[in-house]
């Protein structure tokens, strides 16, 4: 702490010793000040200045005649727009309306039309035309001037709609006045001749409906009749509906089995990409199969070529045996036998590449099988024979890689640090890969002769195992040129260098002559293996390319439709199959619990149909009778007594109105032209715009103050001799830089009270809030340049520029976009506002709490960055700098 204290105090004594470093500090004080001051000032109370806001307003009215009395509410309209200040009306013709407002003169024009009081007034005539006024508006002179004017003309639509309202009002109640009195003279009479015949009048409505579906009803008697017959006939079928009904139950019973199964259809859907990249394989195969062909044949022809090589080679090697023991004359034929069959020699990496190819196509050939096999459709699946003979291929095929392996492995041991011990590797996993690839199809061919279906589970890993095997093949292959033959090469050369001059050498020479004999016996094996395979291949190819051929042509008509029908059941099984299990669930619950009542209610009724449905018709017949013949008479009678009483005691029905009509009437205009009248409740009221925008100001100050902090002073304090540690040095400079900054913040809001006269409810409470933010935004500001250095400066820059739109110290912040409302509970802005908004308002300490937890938070994380990661940042922080000082134009 004392350490802290003397940078601190350090810091001060430098400053008051140059006087330009005072003018430094003060400037750093009052700059921000300034910004506060000016820009409260401009928008002080821009709304009581809306007078310069200029609109052209025009009338062409030409007036109307109502009742005889000329009328041009246009001219009113113009007359009452004299005295109306809100705006800047300015009375034009429309030619200089419409010039004004295309160069900017005015903001906006108004026009009435000719036949504005004419059309106003229509409604005396019956016309109901509504009248307009053309509001013009030049939206590119200003951006808030238009939403002023389109205010004003709101008002004056309203003045207009409520006078004429109240006008019409008046008129017609004082019409309907005298009728009243007249109406409520004779209300006893009506009263009591209403409560008799107009009574009865009201209620023949229902009682011709009632006669009407009487009617109705025995129209439909036989249609009535015929359909009773049916629940005799449905009563007849409740043995077939009750063992219908435990066809549903054994159906919900199983409805788990019956789900799962059909779920596989899903599975199916996400395998079809699969299924048509396979029936793809195989429409290119059999597209292709003449260059199959084609191969096939001239490998045989190589294969049978090298085999003649390889066994004059092997004829060769008696001889050498037999002169192995004439002492150095053995060098001289082992020379001569290596340089006469080297091109048998030469035929080991290609014999290698076609053996390792061989192997590759028997794994690819055991994929498309699996493919088949994960298939749903039964013509698409193999048959036993093509899976055992798939089986023998992968068995010669392992035999193969077994000769290839030791072939391999005997060249391998004359090269220094045996670089082919990888590759061998990787031969052998492949071998014993295919040994588990033929147990499986063993187990899958006795399933398919037996007429089972083979397991899903171990076709998968059948899949499996031969797309690995196919894909490590894949690697050594890519790799067979660059890597493997170089070595073989190598290898090679190496045992032709066993010829040398000395008897010890030779006696090497000669026993390597077992390993070359080795080597080429397992070079025959393997030339004779291909040559035999391709043999087969050769003799088989008429037979494959027919099965190729009748596959692709299968597949490629019914692949399509197989798609369809599965993505069209697909849906179905994900969206309804669960609504059909519920649905099957409520039918079971039904079966069980409702349908023995059911079925008792069942045959209740048709007793009911047998015994007394005839007795019901017998009694509807006379009642119809009775409405055809009688009720008719009734009515007349009835309105002719109704019509009577109309002719005497003509609108009688406004009695109420008579009542209401005795008021006054100029207060029922007044109330018809505007009813509702809206109380205004001013809540923590402020009396003018630039006070309510100090908070928003007043934190913009405090932020660019902490900016010019970290742009003109240093944040590193001088440490001679290493003294001080790294912390010491951070917080002794920042307590420099808050000092400023309350200095800044005790200014700014001093001038606001005293310069300004800004409205603030809580005077105190709002300096001490706004020493709170300057201390906050310091923070922050110190951390970024000494953290980040340079880099610092311009993250604090833009730190301000998203705070300012997402801070929501302007407009609402639900009026933003959602990515700056997303921001805002992130920004320090929104909490600082909020905090000297209570300071302005009123403090409401609930809201003034979480303000100040909220920045003191922000406080600790600024601190947590510049105490724990300046340190493992400083090395990355440093290099930046120093490779932009390289461009001599940063610092």
């Amino acid at each position: 702490m004392r350490s802290i204290w003397q940078i601190y105090k350090t810091d001060w004594l430098n400053i008051f010793k140059v006087p330009t470093g005072i003018f430094l500090i003060i400037a750093i004080i009052l700059l921000p000040c300034l910004y506060d001051w000016v820009n409260i000032k401009s928008v002080w109370d821009p709304y009581a200045n809306t007078e310069g806001v200029k609109v052209a307003v025009t009338s062409e009215d030409l007036g109307t005649t109502v009742a005889g009395k000329s009328i041009n509410i246009g001219k009113e309209l113009l007359d009452s727009l004299h005295n109306n200040k809100k705006l800047g009306w300015t009375f034009v013709t429309k030619e200089e309306a419409e010039k004004g407002l295309d160069r900017g003169t005015y903001y906006a024009s108004i026009l009435i039309p000719s036949d504005f009081s004419s059309k106003i007034t229509g409604i005396v005539n019956g016309n109901l035309e509504r009248p307009e006024v053309i509001y013009s508006v030049n939206e590119k002179v200003n951006a808030v001037a238009p939403k002023i004017t389109s205010s004003g003309v709101s008002a004056i639509t309203k003045q207009i709609n409520e006078n004429f309202t109240e006008a019409v009002s008046e008129a017609l109640l004082t019409k309907l006045t005298e009728i009243g009195i007249q109406i409520e003279e004779q209300l006893p009479t009506i009263r009591k001749i209403e409560t008799g015949i107009f009574e009865l009048e009201g209620k023949l409505p229902e009682i011709q409906a009632a006669g009407q579906k009487v009617l109705e009803l025995e129209q439909k008697l036989p249609e009535i009749h015929d359909k009773a017959q049916i629940i005799l006939e449905v009563e007849q079928k409740i043995p077939e509906i009750n063992q219908a009904a435990q066809y549903v139950l054994k159906i919900q019973q199983n409805w788990p089995k019956i789900n799962e199964a059909l779920s596989e259809i899903v599975v199916i859907q996400n395998k079809l990409p699969e299924i048509k990249q396979a029936v793809a394989r195989i429409q290119e195969l059999d597209d292709n199969f003449d260059k199959v062909a084609n191969t096939i044949a001239l490998a045989s022809d190589k294969a049978g070529k090298a085999i003649e090589i390889v066994t004059a080679a092997q004829n060769a090697l008696p001889r050498i045996a037999e002169i192995a023991d004439e002492g150095t004359a053995i060098a001289n034929e082992l020379n001569k036998f290596l340089t006469a069959n080297e091109e048998t020699f030469k035929l080991i990496a290609p014999l290698v590449k076609q053996n390792l190819t061989l192997a590759q196509q028997a794994a690819d050939a055991t994929t498309l099988l699996t493919d088949r096999l994960l298939n749903i459709d039964p013509a698409l699946l193999p048959t036993a024979a093509e899976v055992t003979a798939l089986k023998d291929r992968l068995s010669t095929v392992v035999r193969l890689l077994g000769h290839t392996s030791s072939l391999l492995s005997r060249i391998n041991s004359y090269i220094p640090g045996q670089p082919l011990n990888d590759h061998i590797a990787r031969l052998q996993t492949i071998e014993k890969n295919m040994n588990l690839q033929i147990a499986i199809l063993g187990a899958i061919a006795t399933d398919l002769e037996n007429g089972r279906t083979p397991l899903r589970d171990a076709v998968k890993r059948l899949n499996e195992l031969s797309q690995n095997t196919s894909a490590a093949l894949g690697i050594i292959l890519s790799k067979y040129d660059s890597e493997i033959v170089p070595n073989l090469t190598k290898g090679i050369e190496i045992l032709k260098t066993v010829n040398v001059t000395t008897s010890d050498i030779l006696q090497t020479a000669k026993g390597k002559l077992p390993d070359i004999k080795a080597i080429l016996e397992d070079v025959k094996s393997g030339l004779e293996f291909g040559q035999a395979e391709l043999n087969k291949i050769q003799e088989q190819l008429p037979q494959i390319r027919a099965k190729v051929h009748e596959m692709a042509q299968a597949l490629q008509s019914k692949t399509e439709a197989f798609e369809k029908a599965i993505n069209i059941a697909a849906p179905f099984v994900q969206d309804k199959l669960p609504e059909i299990g519920e649905k099957l669930d409520k039918a079971a619950a039904f079966i069980n619990n409702d349908l023995p009542q059911t079925e008792e209610e069942l045959v209740k009724l048709a007793d009911f149909v047998r015994n007394k449905l005839p007795e019901v018709e017998s009694g509807i017949h006379k009642v119809a009778g009775l409405v055809r013949d009688d009720l008719p008479q009734l009515e007349r009678a009835i309105s002719q007594a109704a019509d009577k009483l109309r002719e005497v005691e003509a609108n009688n029905h406004f009695a109420d109105l008579a009542k209401l009509l005795r008021g006054d009437i100029k207060k029922e205009s007044e109330f018809l032209a505007s009813p509702v009248q809206i109380k205004e409740n001013r809540k923590y009221p402020i009396p003018n715009y630039g006070s309510a925008m100090s908070p928003f100001y007043c934190v913009l100050s405090l932020w660019v103050g902490a900016t010019l902090l970290i742009s003109l002073l240093k944040s590193e304090a001088g440490n001679p001799e290493g003294r001080y540690k790294p912390y010491q040095l951070y917080l002794g400079r920042l307590a420099t830089f808050l000092t400023i900054g309350l200095f800044q913040a005790l200014c700014i809001t001093l001038g606001d009270f005293f310069i300004l006269h800004a409205y603030v409810a809580d005077k105190i409470w709002f300096v001490l809030f706004a020493m709170l933010v300057s201390t906050v935004f310091v923070t922050i500001t110190f951390t970024l340049l000494s953290v980040f250095g340079n880099v610092g400066k311009g993250i604090a820059i833009i730190f301000m520029v998203f705070q300012f739109s997402s801070s929501g110290g302007t407009f609402p912040i639900s009026m933003t976009t959602p990515f700056f409302q997303a921001l805002n509970p992130f920004m320090p802005f929104t909490y600082a506002i909020s905090l000297l908004r209570e300071g302005v308002g009123g403090v409401l300490w609930a809201t003034a709490l979480k303000d100040i937890v909220c920045l003191i938070v922000i406080i600790g994380i600024s601190l947590f960055v510049a105490l724990v990661l300046k340190r493992p940042l400083s090395g990355i922080i440093k290099k930046s700098m120093e490779n932009a000082k390289k461009t001599k134009i940063i610092d």
